[in-house]
């Protein structure tokens, strides 16, 4: 410590160790204590000899010098945090440095009225005899008669779940203990939400309930709470701590009364306030159910399935949702999630099936409509106080009665509902999921998780949850909500083959005919197919793939898309909604009244405008695959690519392809290697070099060598044979794109440096496309693993 013993002569007496300290005046009484427990240290190893000042701290050295001890003014105060809520407010410690802790349960939130009877704030059973409970938030005697109410009603066993993300700590209050929340001081009427990767609502409790006991030791054994936040005139509110035992974390009063009652299971299964539970949590949840035999499809199993029991702060939300959850199980293990007269439905139906999102998952599931049915039946059964398909229809009709133009309702309110919608959409949307995961699981006891579940459903995670309704379109009201513009304003043409071919972007892929373009107009298609049938080369056939997702139009020469928020349509919505537009757009007849100003002189779709070109060039062949802009394709635009791409060369192996997108870069160059890897699986496999050394920052990035990259290697058979043969796709289809910059291995770090510069690191780039740091798999990357992926089924 650098101190020097023998410089000091000063002998203190036993009896009095600490009055040099205390005569100095620089410590009060609050902090004694740490006074006191150093005099007991002292007088265990004898007679201190001498006290040394130090700029730190005095150093207390004992006898023959073989101790010293270092004694800090304020030792528990060094790295705490003073606030108040108001000037008129006492100035006391903040958990966490900033936080106050709120009294969690108010009366107001007891709409039923249950807390006297039952010992909890809206305490309730599903409706039609399921052994489905819910609550919020007890205290630890409110919770002990629940237990006792419980019994009383015949339940042998009860699994009870807390649901609740936050910490909760619990102070005594006489015989009882009561629930308080840490809360900011800008959002006290809130809990706290996303604690963070990795961070526990237990281990935060424990780390709170440790300030909280030093915290009482500096202010006389007491620690200031808040009863009310609204009003501050009898706030704060002192409450006695004098050891760990005055202060309860969750665990604790949930199952210290469940001893002695080894049928009655405790679990915290947080769940979020708002949206859907993460696949992590349905996890959770699955295990649960796992390790609980009597509510499995089991041959020796036998009795009723215990009561489910959950619980949040106010027993409306989360607990609702966990209700939900409950219901859907019982349902499967009773037998009687087919039945419609099991649970009694609502008089009022609801219309969720006009939602997009609904319909698509009709269509995309055998026997979707029962799955829905059986969900919406167990919403019914726990909706006495809370109901999500009618908290879902009611944020989407707040959201139409919006109108962005008005003063009063600016963007970031429509922003806010916008957010409570879709928030509310996806969590009806994962509890129809889930119940589809109970019909398959189910009866297979849990073999699978639900994340890996739905990993084997790839078609699940492509459906778009979107607020757009299903019925029919109008074009008036697309291009007022969408924006109708012109391509060649957001297509540059990087390659300069404007003034030439009269279109952006036009090349080949070298000694090969595939051909990729940006969106062509009547013009520009003619050019391009004279090119094509030209004396040198001399293609019989061709055929034109549009990978346009978007509603085109030709209008007085220029092509024109209409991009609109709604999620992707099928191929005949597509063209039907184009004809639409084409009508709308158009000069109208001499019969309508009125001065109605035509918008364009001529307009075209584009089945019309490739229809124009078919009697100059007969071997003209169109196809419209529509795939999604900035993402994977789907895996049935691979089979619909590889398709036509067959068809084609089954009749004639010379024909040649031409794709085109909005701009000739990312669909286009996906078709490309797609339309490469084809070619050379029919053809033969190019002769593969070595693999060149790269000496350049981030060199396994350029090559590919993403940590998820690297897995799905691990997983395909001949894996890295097949990486090599998409690499080289890659290569081949980005030779005469480098004026474009536009290589899809080189556009994933290069998204990635844009979009997060401070991460830019080697472990930082692994974690961004491994689906960590928050950002998540970037879509180019998601093109990456999907060629290699498809590639090896072909194989």
């Amino acid at each position: 410590m650098g101190t020097t013993a023998s410089t000091a002569q000063q002998t203190v007496s036993a009896g009095a160790p600490f009055e040099g300290f205390q005569g100095s005046g620089t410590m009060d009484g609050r902090h004694s204590l740490g006074v006191h427990s150093f005099q007991t240290m002292s007088l265990h190893n004898s007679k201190a000899k001498s006290i040394i000042p130090n700029k730190v701290a005095p150093v207390v050295i004992t006898y023959n010098c073989r101790e010293e001890f270092q004694i800090h003014d304020e030792p528990l105060k060094a790295h705490y945090t003073l606030g108040r809520l108001s000037d008129t407010t006492p100035e006391h410690y903040l958990v966490q440095g900033r936080y106050f802790l709120v009294q969690d349960v108010a009366e107001k939130m007891d709409v039923l009225g249950t807390v006297r009877s039952c010992g909890a704030p809206n305490f309730r059973q599903v409706r039609g005899g399921l052994t489905v409970f819910g609550m919020g938030q007890p205290s630890l005697s409110g919770f002990r008669r629940v237990l006792q109410k419980l019994q009383k009603d015949g339940h042998r066993e009860c699994v009870i779940f807390c649901v609740r993300e936050e910490p909760v700590l619990f102070l005594r209050d006489g015989e009882d203990f009561m629930p308080y929340t840490p809360r900011e001081k800008q959002n006290l009427q809130e809990n706290l939400q996303g604690l963070g990767p990795g961070v526990q609502a237990e281990s935060l409790e424990l780390a709170i309930r440790k300030e909280i006991r030093d915290f009482a030791q500096l202010s006389e054994n007491t620690y200031h709470v808040y009863h009310n936040t609204e009003d501050l005139r009898e706030e704060p509110h002192a409450v006695a701590i004098w050891g760990e035992d005055d202060v309860h974390v969750t665990q604790e009063v949930y199952r210290r009364p469940l001893f002695l009652q080894p049928t009655y299971r405790y679990h915290r299964l947080p769940l979020p306030e708002h949206g859907a539970p993460l696949e992590a949590q349905f996890d959770a949840f699955v295990s649960v159910l796992r390790e609980t035999p009597s509510l499995l499809l089991l041959r020796d199993a036998h009795g009723p399935p215990p009561a489910l029991l959950f619980s949040c702060q106010t027993g409306v939300g989360r607990t609702n949702l966990g209700m939900v959850l409950g219901t859907l199980i019982l349902f499967h293990h009773s037998g009687t999630a087919s039945r419609p007269e099991a649970v009694p439905l609502q008089t009022k139906p609801l219309p969720m099936e006009q939602l997009q999102v609904i319909q698509s998952f009709l269509h995309t599931v055998p026997q979707g409509r029962r799955v829905v049915e059986e969900v919406d039946r167990a919403i019914t059964a726990c909706a006495e106080l809370h109901d999500l398909k009618e908290e879902v229809l009611e944020n989407q009709r707040k959201l139409e009665g919006i109108r962005p133009e008005s003063p009063a309702q600016g963007s970031g309110s429509q922003h806010s509902v916008r957010q409570r919608a879709l928030r509310s959409l996806e969590r009806y949307f994962y509890l129809i999921l889930f119940n589809y995961y109970l019909h398959e699981q189910y009866p297979l006891a849990f073999a699978l998780s639900f994340s890996r579940w739905l990993c084997a459903h790839p078609e699940l995670y492509r459906l778009p949850v979107t607020l757009t309704s299903a019925g029919p379109v109008v074009p008036g009201d697309l291009i007022t909500k969408g924006s109708l513009g012109a391509d060649d304003l957001v297509s540059p043409d990087a390659l300069s083959t404007v003034r030439e071919m009269d279109v952006a972007n036009f090349r080949r892929v070298p000694r090969m005919p595939i051909y990729g373009t940006a969106q062509p107009s009547a013009k520009a298609l003619g050019s391009i197919l004279a090119y094509l049938t030209d004396t040198k080369r001399k293609l019989r056939q061709v055929v034109w793939v549009n990978l346009r997702e978007e509603a085109v139009l030709e209008c007085d020469g220029h092509t024109h898309s209409l991009r609109w928020p709604g999620p992707p349509m099928a191929l005949d919505q597509l063209e039907s909604l184009e004809t639409q537009l084409k009508a709308h757009l158009s000069t109208p007849p001499p019969t309508v009244e009125g001065p109605r100003a035509p918008r364009f002189q001529t307009c075209l779709t584009m089945q019309e405008v490739f229809s124009q070109h078919r009697g100059a060039c007969p071997s003209l062949t169109y196809h419209r695959i529509p795939v999604p802009d900035f993402c994977a394709p789907c895996e049935e635009d691979f089979d619909r690519l590889l398709e036509a791409l067959r068809a084609a060369l089954a009749k004639d192996t010379g024909t040649g392809f031409v794709f085109s997108c909005l701009s000739g870069q990312g669909r286009t160059t996906t078709a490309m290697v797609v339309a490469v890897l084809t070619f050379w699986a029919i053809q033969g496999f190019p002769e593969m070099g070595e693999e060149e050394l790269v000496s350049v920052p981030d060199a396994k990035f350029t090559k590919g060598e993403f940590e998820v990259v690297m897995k799905v290697v691990q997983l395909l058979p001949d894996g890295h044979r097949v990486k090599k043969e998409v690499d080289a796709a890659l290569d081949t289809v980005s030779e005469t794109m480098t004026p474009m910059h536009y290589h899809l291995r080189e556009i994933i770090i290069c998204t990635y440096r844009q979009v997060s510069p401070p991460m830019c690191t080697a472990r930082g780039v692994a974690a961004w496309v491994s689906g960590g740091e928050g950002v998540g798999p970037s879509s180019v990357l998601g093109n990456f693993v999907t060629f290699w992926k498809w590639w090896s089924s072909l194989k």
